[in-house]
């Protein structure tokens, strides 16, 4: 991560008081509610982040790759409020974990305050393209750009993951995905699996 700030103020602020932290593939790395502590710093992997209800239903929001940060713990930690989102490592993943009270303290750094600014305008055309597929399309359009999207996150055209799992995020029946992915196999879209989906376009 801190060669995106090679010789500046903020990649020795980052080398000082970040905390180098590894995780595994489906850990929780926070829950809605709970405390934010840290800023992650996305130097390795992918992290999933998810809005949940307090029924236990999710749904995708957007991934985190490498070189990229939660505007939601951003906004979270700013307005001193608790996470609003859940984040669960997708890969094996390395983050630098950043204090909260440092993301305030480095606006007045010049790289810092560009960092936060990309991150917030990348994160809000993210939401607002889930927010058209929801409200302008169809379930069909919904499910081909959340596998496009999870692919690209994951650098990989073979997904491993059950259809309920889809149904849960994209708040639909297991049911109704299935049929939608037989679909999308017979017009070579794809090619279905055991627990796992091959993107072929």
């Amino acid at each position: 991560m801190n060669d995106f700030f090679a010789g500046t103020k903020l990649n020795e602020a980052i080398k000082k008081f970040g905390r180098y932290r590894t995780i595994k593939a489906g850990d929780v790395m926070i829950l809605p509610g709970e405390q934010i502590r840290y800023v992650p710093l996305v130097i390795k992997g992918s992290i999933r982040v998810l809005r949940e209800d307090e029924q236990g239903r999710e749904v995708f929001l957007y991934h985190l790759a490498r070189g990229q940060t939660c505007a939601m713990s951003l906004t979270c930690c700013q307005a001193g409020q608790n996470s609003m989102i859940k984040a669960i490592a997708e890969t094996d993943s390395e983050v630098i974990q950043i204090p909260v009270e440092l993301s305030s303290e480095w606006m007045n750094l010049e790289e810092w305050k560009s960092f936060v600014a990309m991150n917030y305008a990348q994160r809000f055309a993210e939401l607002l393209q889930v927010i058209d597929l929801i409200a302008f399309n169809n379930m069909d359009k919904q499910l081909q750009h959340y596998l496009e999207v999870r692919s690209l996150a994951l650098n990989t055209r073979i997904l491993e993951i059950t259809h309920q799992e889809i149904a849960d995020e994209l708040h639909s029946h297991r049911e109704a995905i299935s049929r939608l992915l037989r679909t999308m196999e017979q017009k070579n879209l794809v090619k279905l699996g055991r627990n796992n989906i091959e993107l072929l376009h």
